[in-house]
């Protein structure tokens, strides 16, 4: 049974990063471009909100006795096999999970443009898969 004290302390703090990426969301590219520090700010809220949802994944398999996960994109991957997740989620997730280790591990090659298209068209999949999360196992 999953520990509902550490879902509903983890979809906090994902709640609580969405809401500070929100907050710029209306900002233009050619701004953004040109501001390092909201650059940076966005990227880094990004990273923290998909270890966030990495880490309550990883909660939810070990607590039900799932698979064990052979990498980040495989985390969403046993969380679909199982049927908590959509395959679409999955593989939006996925591709969330692929960023996170660009942001991590490539940070000299981000390109501005796919982050700004992240803050702009894809925070729904993190806010679907909260809901998905909460539905599977109620806080």
């Amino acid at each position: 049974m999953v520990d509902r004290l550490v879902l509903e302390r983890l979809i906090s703090l994902i709640n609580g990063y969405l809401n500070d990426l929100r907050s710029v969301k209306d900002v233009t590219f050619a701004d953004y471009a040109k501001d390092v520090k909201l650059q940076r700010f966005v990227e880094r809220t990004l990273h923290i909100a998909i270890e966030a949802c990495l880490d309550a994944a990883n909660h939810i398999i070990s607590d039900e006795g799932f698979r064990e996960p052979e990498d980040n994109r495989d985390v969403f991957k046993v969380l679909g096999e199982n049927r908590i997740i959509s395959e679409s989620l999955e593989k939006r997730l996925q591709d969330m999970a692929s960023f996170r280790n660009l942001i991590v591990h490539s940070y000299a090659k981000i390109d501005n443009e796919i982050v700004f298209g992240i803050l702009k068209k894809r925070l729904g999949d993190i806010e679907e898969f909260m809901k998905t999360v909460l539905k599977h196992c109620p806080v």
